[in-house]
C-alpha cells in the first residue's frame, strides 16, 4: 500500500486515545497485519533517529504520539501547571489494585490498614481505576482494576511491564545511594 506510513501517522495523530493495531489494520483493509506492523516499526525508528520533539510509542494497548520525555520541563513550562498527583494514600491504593487486581475494597483495606474510600473515589474520579463487576459472595463487594488510562499516565505497554518486587528493590537501593551522596 501507498503511503501507509503517512496513513498511519495521520490515524494516529486524529485518535484521541492510543490507536491499536487491529483497528488500524480494519481502517487499512488492504493492508496485511505485518505490513502494518512493519510500517509503526519503521516510524517508531525515524522519530527515534530525528530526535524530533515528538516520538511514537506503544502506550496501553495501542500507539500514540507523544512528547519526548527529556523535553516535559518545556511543555510543563509553557502549560504554566504541574501536572494533578497523588496523594500517598492513593498512590499506595493504586499500587495495590494494579499488582492485585481484580481486588475488593476490603481486601485492599486489610492491606493498607486504614479505610480506603477517599483515594478510591480520587482514583474513580481521576479514571485511573475501575469497577470491574461485583464479587459473588455475600454483600456483592465492588471489584476494582485499572484502566487503559492508567497505562497511558504511567506509560506501560501493558500490566506486565510493572516492575517485579526485585526491581522495586534495586529502584530504592538506588535512590537511597544518590540521596546519601547529596547529604
Amino acid at each position: 500500500m501507498e503511503n501507509i506510513k503517512a496513513i498511519i501517522e495521520a490515524l494516529i495523530l486524529a485518535a484521541e486515545a492510543p490507536l491499536a493495531l487491529d483497528k488500524i489494520c480494519v481502517v487499512l483493509d488492504e493492508a496485511e497485519k505485518t505490513e502494518v506492523k512493519n510500517a509503526l516499526d519503521r516510524l517508531i525508528t525515524e522519530y527515534d533517529e530525528r530526535q524530533s520533539g515528538i516520538c511514537l510509542q506503544e502506550v496501553a494497548g495501542g500507539f500514540q504520539f507523544r512528547t519526548r520525555s527529556e523535553l516535559s520541563c518545556w511543555v510543563k513550562k509553557l502549560k504554566g501547571t504541574k501536572p494533578a498527583s497523588l496523594s500517598p494514600a492513593a498512590l499506595e491504593t493504586l499500587a495495590i489494585v494494579a499488582y492485585r487486581q481484580p481486588i475488593v475494597k476490603m481486601e485492599i483495606e486489610s492491606i493498607r490498614g486504614v479505610d480506603v474510600s477517599a483515594p478510591l473515589r480520587g482514583l474513580l474520579d481521576k479514571k485511573l481505576i475501575r469497577i470491574v463487576g461485583r464479587k459473588d459472595v455475600p454483600g456483592k463487594p465492588i471489584i476494582y482494576g485499572t484502566t487503559k488510562k492508567f497505562l497511558e499516565v504511567f506509560n506501560l505497554k501493558d500490566l506486565s511491564e510493572l516492575p517485579n518486587l526485585r526491581e522495586l528493590k534495586e529502584l530504592n537501593e538506588q535512590q537511597e545511594t544518590i540521596q546519601e551522596f547529596y547529604e
